[in-house]
């Protein structure tokens, strides 16, 4: 039986036209790491918004999770830790067997737009499977990280990451390839 597992100081508004579709597992939100702690977690779904999880997946504690009028979070399996701001405007896909640290931020778009370029606001952001996200890392609008890569402590990620490749920096740049972690 798949749940939906709700921690410590958790609120939570899902509005009656959202949806959360467990596949085959669990959606654990503001878990805590080792030992109970204070740390506020929020869940916010809108108008005919929705998460899909495949296989069970951990958002420690923290969390600030929004995903707004018809768009979509997609989550394979693994884990955010401690403090993640997701901003789904459009939709955000993460994989499978994802590990991501402290201070994750991913918004998938600017929240505003700028006068003739309206289009480009709002792009999906693609997180691959086996993906090793380090601490403190921002991820924009528009961005695909490849099965398998690494993301370096610090990134803001507005660019593509290919599979297999180490990137770092502000902005984010391949500074490895043919990477593996475990």
């Amino acid at each position: 039986m798949s749940r939906i597992l709700l921690f410590g100081k958790c609120s939570y508004s899902i509005d009656k036209s959202a949806s959360i579709d467990l596949e085959n597992g669990h959606l654990a939100l503001n878990r805590f790491i080792t030992k109970p702690d204070p740390f506020i977690g929020n869940l916010e779904l809108y108008e005919n918004a929705a998460i899909a999880v495949k296989n069970t997946f951990f958002i420690h504690s923290g969390c600030d999770v929004m995903v707004f009028k018809n768009a979509k979070l997609n989550l394979g399996s693994g884990y955010i830790n401690r403090y993640a701001k997701i901003r789904c405007y459009k939709e955000i896909t993460i994989g499978h067997d994802v590990a991501i640290s402290d201070n994750f931020t991913a918004w998938d778009s600017d929240a505003h737009t700028i006068i003739g370029k309206e289009e480009s606001a709002v792009l999906p952001i693609r997180i691959g499977n086996k993906v090793w996200i380090g601490a403190n890392v921002t991820v924009l609008k528009g961005v695909t990280i490849g099965d398998g890569a690494i993301i370096a402590a610090g990134s803001l990620v507005n660019r593509d990451v290919p599979p297999y490749c180490l990137a770092a920096g502000v902005p984010a740049k391949v500074i490895k390839e043919q990477v593996a972690w475990k």
